[in-house]
């Protein structure tokens, strides 16, 4: 490593960013490493990994979560940073790379795609059905150009400069969360907009308080806090509650140091490093900030219109109070353990509470452990995070799923893996990433308070090795980039973890623009 001592230019340009050099050293020995991959015992099913709540008991858990909710125990954190240039990839294509939209195959890097095709030109065909429509109408008319005309003679590429392109809404620089999403007589909102309208259903104290926490982009926090500044007494003086939103970026010091095939630090043309944003796993220290209760999490693209919001409403309530349940159970065996003289028989029943409850295995000589040792492995095992994750019915979204996993000193644990994270070139690993049933819709609560109240250091449940490592380009140069531990893979790796069935119609996101024509993102 002797040669790769930093100099002073990048000192300065680390200590400007809040990264320590020591940090970035460390960044390089893991690019060194040979693989991150981790290891699959099998994927989640019902009765293994993932439990069905049954009917008889939701009322108990409806219960649990309104007393918790009045007490203002509940916030929701929504990551709000993600562009919505991915929603408009193809348009993109065809705005940037001038296709032939007229010829019979529509070509890509010079192979026809059909698909391509087909999804375009449902895009313009309907276009009128989706939210911004009328504000992109008014943009256009500013101009002096006719939608509507230019749509019938399929002049495409002035309409998606209008979207797409500073010359009019700029959608393409533009954040999902201050997209307009859906449509209804009182006029359109945004993605933002309807996480707090679904969120004041769950969030609500006895005082009518609704906390939420945000994160954003650097550049488009004002953005969105301008926006919230203007939306929020009509919300407010018809809803008769309080929003109170908090907003957060994702620091620079969670940039991660780019680096060539060789491992050495990536240069630009001027010779200063190059840092890239560290991922979603970044978010990790906004949560730990927050040092919150019990905390939602749930991305900014999964939301529908009013009529399609019972089901997704009353799925977060039964989530929120059967982490509350579930975390009574624990706080009070935790108690107990260390307040108290228990007996082998108390321990035995902590120890067979864990293992049907919270999936951790029993080490085979846990009996014949002495008393101190079976409190102190009990205290390890309960004192940490807890999350409760909704899983739908995997109906072949791409993404992550539940599975059971081995780590390095060979115990079996929950995760949420995504494919990044898994050997496809090996076999049989490869086909216990095929055989998964279930996926992760990113639907979780979170309990981050320990047994005495106290926040948890979120930092110290971290899997430091469960990072990503992806091939990017730049100014023509290929460089490998380093993502953090993903916020609910690596970062929660070490939090007690639990695997609930929720049905599919809480799962709605919106990844690309022809997803807003799908019924419950449109006027009934």
């Amino acid at each position: 490593m002797e040669d790769l001592i930093f100099n002073e230019e990048d000192r300065l340009q680390l200590q400007t960013l809040g990264i320590l050099e020591e940090e970035a050293l460390a960044q390089i020995r893991t690019h060194q490493k040979s693989s991150f991959f981790i290891t699959l015992e099998r994927s989640c099913s019902m009765g293994d990994g993932i439990q069905k709540i049954p009917p008889e008991v939701v009322e108990i858990y409806l219960q649990a979560h309104s007393s918790a909710a009045q007490e203002g125990r509940f916030l929701k954190f929504v990551p709000a940073s993600g562009a919505a240039s991915r929603m408009f990839k193809i348009p993109f294509q065809f705005l940037t790379q001038n296709y032939a939209y007229q010829e019979d195959d529509w070509c890509e890097s010079g192979t026809p795609d059909v698909a391509l095709k087909k999804d375009f030109e449902y895009c313009m065909e309907e276009i009128q059905k989706i939210a911004f429509y009328p504000e992109l109408q008014k943009v256009m008319e500013e101009s002096g150009q006719d939608l509507s005309d230019l749509l019938k003679i399929g002049q495409y590429q002035t309409v998606l400069e209008y979207l797409l392109t500073p010359k009019g809404l700029n959608y393409g620089a533009l954040p999902k969360g201050l997209m307009k999403f859906h449509r209804y007589p009182s006029g359109s909102r945004t993605a933002l907009e309807e996480h707090l309208m679904e969120g004041v259903n769950y969030v609500h104290d006895r005082e009518g308080i609704c906390r939420f926490h945000v994160t954003t982009s650097p550049e488009h926090q004002k953005a969105f806090k301008d926006f919230f500044a203007a939306v929020r007494p009509g919300y407010e003086k018809t809803g008769h509650f309080r929003l109170d939103v908090e907003f957060s970026i994702q620091s620079h010091s969670t940039d991660t140091l780019a680096v060539e095939g060789d491992n050495r630090p990536f240069r630009d043309k001027q010779g200063r490093l190059v840092f890239r944003a560290g991922g979603h796993g970044a978010l990790l220290q906004n949560l730990n900030q927050i040092q919150g209760d019990l905390i939602y999490i749930k991305n900014i693209d999964n939301v529908v219109r009013d009529p399609f919001k019972d089901s997704t409403i009353l799925w977060k309530k039964i989530l929120g109070g059967f982490l509350v349940i579930l975390q009574r159970k624990i706080h009070k065996y935790v108690k107990i353990i260390t307040g108290g003289d228990p007996d082998r028989g108390f321990l035995r029943e902590v120890m067979q509470f864990i293992h049907n409850n919270l999936h951790i295995p029993e080490p085979s000589d846990f009996k014949e452990w002495n008393l101190d040792l079976q409190k102190e492995f009990l205290k390890r095992k309960l004192i940490r995070p807890l999350r409760v994750c909704g899983m739908v019915r995997n109906v072949g979204d791409p993404g992550g799923g539940p599975f059971w996993v081995r780590n390095k000193d060979r115990e079996l644990s929950l995760q949420i893996v995504e494919q990044a994270q898994v050997h496809m070139a090996n076999e049989d690993q490869q086909a216990i990433w095929k055989a998964s049933t279930y996926f992760n819709p990113v639907d979780l609560v979170c309990a981050v308070r320990d047994f005495k109240g106290r926040p948890f250091n979120l930092m110290e449940f971290i899997d430091p090795e469960a990072v990503f490592i992806t091939q990017k380009s730049k100014e023509g140069k290929e460089l490998k980039a380093l993502e953090l531990p993903g916020l609910w893979n690596g970062s929660m790796s070490h939090w007690l973890t639990v695997f609930v069935e929720v049905p599919n119609s809480t799962y709605n996101p919106v990844k690309k623009v022809t997803d807003l024509l799908r019924p419950e993102h449109q006027p009934s």
